[in-house]
């Protein structure tokens, strides 16, 4: 089921393009942007078109413009999730910003789940008519042709623009002071409407990076706070190098040396080990001892009383002191 597909799936790598051109196909709308449904209302819509009967398309406000309206359709969405018992979490303080990155990566697990349901196939879903039931759903329906006017409007303004400026121009030559506005043509400035979306892409990406580093980052220095290692050379070496104010190599040479002298140290103040052949002949000689002793206490012991009594005749003999008269 789509609802566990991992950040590394295949439907993450769906470009802007074909999601537009799958929304816009799916529920008859014409948006030029992702971001223009971070609303919420186009996510519910679309829920709507897979299980029909289960959105309560009524409480769907496709004219919302406040985040706390948006909000509210991020809710109907989330109880839907519910009821189908679908775990996804939904970042509905970054997509009600309108975050070009946030708003594509949820527009992809949608496709990815729709098309996971019934093989993508809807059956006679009128789209127009299920909008009818939405608060602004029928401005919602009637905002692309308006929006499609406008734009050749706008467009075909702007096109005869370059010949008045060059016959402007003509009619100007060999004057000092020609007008700025020829040099500032308006036409141009859609042509980089891609380039931004695509420059806001790559610094959500980077900000998201950046974030994750930064946390891995502070993990690794609560970890050498710690009461049990904060003294230890490798932390004190590891906090060096995250405290450094400039990336200056002569820090990491100084870490390694602290950790390199403790090494030196320990081996320094290391109790001086015996010799192994020393060891065993010291080992040897002591059971050799402990093993004569009992023999001559067992042979004592177990010797004839005719022979223990010439043992003492013998000392008596000599005059040894032992003997008292």
């Amino acid at each position: 089921m789509a609802t566990n597909i991992g950040m590394m799936d295949s439907a993450y790598f769906v470009g802007r393009s074909e999601i537009l051109a799958w929304i816009n196909s799916t529920l008859q709308l014409n948006l030029s942007k992702v971001e223009e449904a971070c609303s919420g209302a186009v996510h519910c819509q679309l829920m709507d078109a897979v299980h029909p009967g289960i959105v309560p398309m009524h409480k769907v406000n496709f004219d919302a413009k406040n985040e706390y309206e948006m909000i509210q359709n991020y809710k109907v969405l989330q109880d839907v999730f519910n009821k189908l018992k679908i775990t996804k979490h939904i970042e509905v303080s970054k997509l009600v910003k309108g975050r070009p990155l946030d708003n594509l990566e949820l527009m992809q697990w949608m496709k990815r789940y729709c098309d996971a349901i019934n093989g993508g196939a809807l059956h006679s879903y009128n789209a127009l008519e299920r909008r009818e039931t939405c608060k602004g759903g029928k401005e919602a329906s009637k905002r692309p042709a308006s929006s499609q006017s406008s734009v050749r409007s706008s467009t075909a303004l702007l096109k005869p623009q370059p010949a008045q400026n060059g016959r402007r121009k003509d009619a100007l030559v060999g004057s000092a002071n020609p007008t700025p506005k020829a040099t500032k043509p308006a036409y141009t400035v859609p042509a980089y409407d891609e380039q931004v979306t695509e420059l806001k892409l790559l610094v959500d990406s980077l900000e998201k990076e950046r974030d994750f580093y930064f946390a891995k980052l502070r993990d690794i220095e609560v970890m050498c706070q710690r009461v049990e290692v904060e003294n230890l050379p490798i932390a004190r070496a590891i906090q060096k190098i995250l405290y450094a104010a400039d990336d200056n190599p002569s820090v990491i040479a100084e870490a390694q040396a602290m950790i390199s002298l403790h090494s030196k140290e320990n081996n320094f103040l290391s109790p001086i080990e015996e010799a192994p052949e020393e060891r065993h002949s010291y080992e040897g000689q002591k059971r050799k001892v402990i093993v004569n002793y009992d023999v001559d206490a067992a042979s004592v012991s177990m010797s004839s009383p005719r022979r223990r009594l010439s043992d003492v005749s013998d000392v008596h003999c000599s005059g040894s002191p032992l003997m008292t008269y």
